[in-house]
């Protein structure tokens, strides 16, 4: 049997046909979703590799209702789909692409207060200048 072609799909960057506006417009929900503590913990989990709700109960000590509730604006803001596996759906991120930036963002949050301190300094060009970010 034949193997079908791979599509290829090019991806343009949305700075060149929106503004910035539009981008914030577009990505304040997305934020929202994500702000609250809970719903950051599953998708971090999801991050890892794709879950039940059983495992994400396990993970995280919720009930069934609970890991459900939070999952649904996760799934409205579409940074997470459900794929039926059997008699239950398994989450996933909607992209992997997606995945390792979130992992890095959370992990800013786990830095010693010097390495923060740190990454807030100004860097010293070549010139010994100080750059602003």
């Amino acid at each position: 049997m034949a193997r079908p072609a791979k599509l290829r799909v090019a991806v343009s960057d949305p700075a060149q046909w929106i503004g910035e506006r539009e981008r914030a417009r577009m990505l304040a929900p997305k934020l929202r979703a994500l702000a609250d503590e809970t719903r950051l913990m599953l998708i971090l989990l999801i991050a890892q590799r794709p879950r039940t709700v059983k495992e994400l109960q396990e993970a995280t000590g919720l009930s069934q209702t609970l890991v459900s509730h939070h999952l649904a604006p996760l799934r409205e803001q579409g940074l997470i789909e459900a794929i039926p596996k059997g008699r239950s759906n398994q989450y996933v991120m909607c992209c992997q692409t997606l995945a390792e930036p979130l992992r890095m963002f959370a992990s800013l949050a786990a830095m010693d207060p010097e390495t923060v301190a740190a990454c807030l300094q100004p860097e010293a060009d070549q010139a010994g200048t100080v750059q602003n970010a």
